[in-house]
C-alpha cells in the first residue's frame, strides 16, 4: 500500500485550476436571456454567434435601443414582452440573466438551479455557476482567457496580446483543417508521418496566405508523407527588424520569428528583437558592419540556400527595412534562381524612426518638396561616385544619408561645392530608438566636425534639409536664423 502512495517531491500532474475552462457547443440550443440592457444585449449577440436559439424576457420599455435593433435583425432571437417567471426555463441548455439587484439575481439563479440549467447572472459572480472569459475569436480556433473575476482589465489586455499575434486567415486554416482531417486520417497512421504532417500545416497557417491551391498542396504533402519521401519543403523569410526598438516591429515579423527554424541575422540587430523569436530556433549571426569583417553576401546567400533545401524555415533578419539598402534584391534572385520560396516583411526604415524621434516630418509642405535616402558608402567604401549633388544641394530636398559616418566630411564638402548654404539645418543620430541613441543637429558647415566628435563605431544617420529647421530647439547649435531667411526669400 505505502507504493501506492504520492511522493513528497513529485510534481502535480495539473496545477490548481480556479475554474475549469469548457468549451460549450451550443448549436441549436434553447438559452434563455432575462433582460433588456447593453450588457445582455452582448451577451445574446455572443450566444447567437454559437448558434444558439435565444430567448429574451423582458418588458419592451426597458429593452435598450442596441438591443431593440438587435432583435430586428435576427430570427434565431425570440422577444417576449413579459418578465421572466418560472417555466422559462423547461428544455433550456443556459439560462442568462442581467438583474439590477442582488435580491432579483438570486431569485433567477436560485429558479434556475432548481429546474437543472446552468447560470449566469451578469456581473454578479456569486450567483454564476459559469463565467464569460475575454475571447479572441479565429473560429474554429476560439481562445478564451478568464482572471477568475480577479482582474477584468488584464483578461482585455492578455486577449490584446494575443490577438496581435494570431492572424485573422487562421480561422479560415482552421476550417480547412477540419475538411482535410477525415483523409490524413485515412491515409497517415497514428505517429511521425501524422504528427510531421500536421507540424508542416502549422507552420504554414503563420506564415502562408490560404490560397486556391492550399488544399492541393496540402493533400500533396499527404502523399509525400505517405511514401516517407523526405523533407517538407523549407522557405526563406526576409524580415524587417526595424531600428533597434522592439516595440517597433511589425506584428507580421514578429509572426515570423516566433515560426522560425533558423534565424540569420545581422550585427545591428538588438537583443531585444531577438528575444522574441521562437526560443528553439538556432540564431546565427551573419553581421555586415562597415569597416569591419563580416560574412560575404555570397556566403549568406549559400547558407539560405542549404538550409531552406533541409527542410528549414529559415528567417533573415535585418535591421531597418530589407528592401532599402539591405541587399534584399541580390537574396531574392539568389533564392529565386535555386526556385526556393521567399517572401518579404517590411520594417520601419531607420530614416522614419529618426524623423519620429526628432519630432520632424520629413515632407513638411513648408520646407520639402521631395525626400532621398542615399547611401553613404559604396563597395569600395566611399562615397558613390554617380550621385547627383547639384539635385541635393536644394534645401528643399530632404536627404537622409545612411552609414555616411566615415563619409560626412565628403558628404558636406560636395554640397557646399554645389550651392548648398552653409546654414542649411542638419540632424545627426546615432543608433536611433536604442538606449545608447545619441543625436546632434547644427548646419552643415559643423556636420564633418560633429560627426568626428560623436564618433562612427554605431550606425549614423544624416539628414540635411529645411525639414530639419523643426528638430527640437533643445539641440546645440542649429543656425534658426539662416533658416528663417531663406524661408522668407522663398515665400516672396
Amino acid at each position: 500500500m505505502d507504493a501506492l502512495k504520492p511522493q513528497r517531491n513529485e510534481p502535480a500532474r495539473m496545477e490548481k485550476l480556479a475554474k475549469l475552462p469548457v468549451f460549450w457547443g451550443l448549436e441549436g440550443k434553447r438559452v434563455v436571456l432575462a433582460g433588456g440592457s447593453d450588457g445582455a444585449a452582448w451577451k445574446a449577440e455572443l450566444l447567437l454567434a454559437c448558434g444558439a436559439t435565444v430567448h429574451v424576457y423582458c418588458d419592451k420599455q426597458d429593452l435598450s435601443e442596441t438591443f431593440t435593433t438587435l432583435i430586428a435583425k435576427n430570427p434565431a432571437l425570440s422577444f417576449h414582452d413579459q418578465s421572466w417567471h418560472y417555466g422559462i426555463f423547461d428544455n433550456a441548455e443556459l439560462a442568462l440573466a442581467d438583474c439590477e439587484t442582488d435580491v432579483e439575481g438570486k431569485a433567477f439563479y436560485s429558479a434556475a438551479r432548481a429546474a437543472g440549467v446552468p447560470v449566469n447572472v451578469i456581473d454578479k459572480p456569486e450567483f454564476c455557476q459559469f463565467q464569460f472569459g475575454s475571447i479572441v475569436n479565429r473560429s474554429p480556433v476560439v481562445v478564451s482567457i478568464s482572471t477568475d473575476g480577479a482582474a477584468p482589465i488584464l483578461a482585455q489586455a492578455i486577449r490584446r496580446r494575443i490577438e496581435t499575434l494570431l492572424p485573422l486567415a487562421l480561422k479560415d486554416w482552421g476550417a480547412l483543417a477540419q475538411t482535410i482531417r477525415d483523409r490524413v486520417n485515412l491515409r497517415l497512421a497514428p505517429g511521425p508521418s501524422r504528427r510531421s504532417f500536421w507540424e508542416n500545416f502549422v507552420d504554414r497557417a503563420f506564415t502562408e496566405r490560404l490560397d486556391e491551391s492550399s488544399e492541393e498542396r496540402l493533400l500533396t504533402d499527404i502523399g509525400t508523407q505517405d511514401a516517407g519521401t523526405g523533407l517538407s519543403r523549407g522557405r526563406v523569410t526576409l524580415v524587417g527588424a526595424g531600428p533597434g526598438d522592439a516595440e517597433l516591429l511589425t506584428l507580421k515579423a514578429v509572426r515570423a520569428l516566433q515560426a522560425a527554424d533558423v534565424i540569420l541575422f545581422d550585427d545591428l540587430v538588438s537583443a531585444e528583437v531577438l528575444e522574441l523569436a521562437r526560443r528553439e530556433a538556432k540564431r546565427m549571426l551573419v553581421g555586415k558592419r562597415g569597416g569591419r569583417e563580416s560574412c560575404k553576401q555570397e556566403d549568406i546567400n549559400d547558407m539560405m540556400i542549404r538550409l531552406a533545401k533541409a527542410g528549414k524555415r529559415v528567417v533573415r533578419l535585418k535591421s531597418g527595412d530589407p528592401m532599402i539598402f539591405g541587399r534584399a534584391g541580390e537574396e531574392i534572385a539568389a533564392l529565386e534562381a535555386e526556385n526556393i520560396p521567399v517572401d518579404v516583411v517590411p520594417g520601419i526604415t531607420a530614416a522614419s524612426a529618426m524623423a519620429s524621434r526628432l519630432g520632424v516630418s520629413l515632407t513638411h509642405r513648408d520646407h520639402a518638396q521631395s525626400v532621398r535616402f542615399v547611401t553613404g558608402h559604396s563597395r569600395q567604401g566611399k562615397l558613390p561616385e554617380n550621385i547627383d549633388w547639384a539635385s541635393l544641394s536644394n534645401p528643399a530636398v530632404t536627404t537622409v544619408f545612411y552609414m555616411g559616418g566615415r563619409t560626412a566630411a565628403d558628404i558636406q564638402s560636395s554640397l557646399l561645392a554645389h550651392g548648398m548654404p552653409a546654414s542649411t539645418p542638419v540632424a545627426v543620430m546615432i543608433a536611433v530608438s536604442r538606449a545608447n541613441e545619441q543625436r546632434w543637429c547644427g548646419s552643415l558647415a559643423q556636420l564633418a566636425a560633429a560627426v568626428e566628435r560623436l564618433g562612427v563605431n554605431e550606425p549614423i544617420l544624416i539628414g540635411i534639409g529645411d525639414a530639419f529647421s523643426a528638430a527640437s530647439s533643445g539641440f546645440s547649435g542649429i543656425d534658426m536664423q539662416g533658416v528663417a531667411s531663406r524661408i522668407a526669400q522663398k515665400a516672396g
